[in-house]
């Protein structure tokens, strides 16, 4: 795999809470031109990132619902919609991880779903934090996020106690059978992490170490 193939399946991603907005300038003039898939960023500065790349092949991506989940129905919809209108073209989203422990995955399907349907052109990720989640709720999580129509099912937030796991990525991907897209999240640090997660079926990685890791790669590490 070369730099440009490896970058365009990555989500550089900066969602540190504390971070300002001249440290977000820096970051999206930093990793503009390395041919990432998406720079992922805070809600509050999508539109932003969005009049820095420009006509950037590298697009915007948020997330809402972040991080646990667990807001009201209908919030997670007006985040999206409004990250939309500023310019994202991805989002990725908590699924609500309370209710699919309760049993109750049609909740989440219904409300994922609204927001597929409501943002047509929007590339969505379904977040379901793998760390909380048995074997069988995994598999659960996956089957609704693939009845909503979303692009992706995502392992993690990143602000959990684990992020990404191997088995976890190769048990999603042969149980997605092509129907949704994996995307592996959540302590991915080093070109080996990496290509780890690619090797276990994952099509996307989200990462905030993204330079580093295509330095990795570039000096044959």
């Amino acid at each position: 795999m070369n730099i440009k193939e490896l970058a365009s399946r990555i989500d550089q991603t900066s969602l540190r809470p504390e971070a300002a907005e001249k440290e977000m300038i820096e970051f999206i003039e930093r990793s503009a031109g390395l041919g990432f898939a998406t720079l992922c960023v805070p809600p509050c500065h999508v539109a932003l990132a969005s009049r820095l790349l420009g006509s950037s092949k590298t697009l915007v991506s948020t997330v809402a619902g972040f991080p646990l989940g667990f807001q009201v129905p209908g919030v997670k919809l007006l985040e999206a919609r409004a990250a939309f209108d500023d310019g994202a073209s991805e989002i990725d989203i908590v699924m609500n991880i309370s209710r699919l422990k309760s049993g109750n995955a049609s909740f989440v399907t219904a409300e994922i779903g609204s927001i597929v349907r409501a943002l047509p052109e929007a590339v969505i990720k379904v977040i379901i934090e793998t760390c909380y989640l048995t074997d069988q709720e995994k598999l659960s999580a996956l089957e609704a996020a693939v009845e909503t129509g979303a692009d992706f099912v995502k392992t993690s937030t990143g602000f959990a106690p684990k992020g990404a796991d191997v088995r976890d990525i190769q048990m999603l991907a042969a149980a997605a059978k092509g129907r949704i897209q994996v995307k592996a999240s959540g302590g991915i640090k080093t070109l080996a992490d990496a290509l780890s997660m690619l090797k276990a079926g994952a099509e996307r990685l989200g990462t905030s170490s993204g330079p580093s890791i295509l330095e990795e790669l570039k000096r044959g590490v």
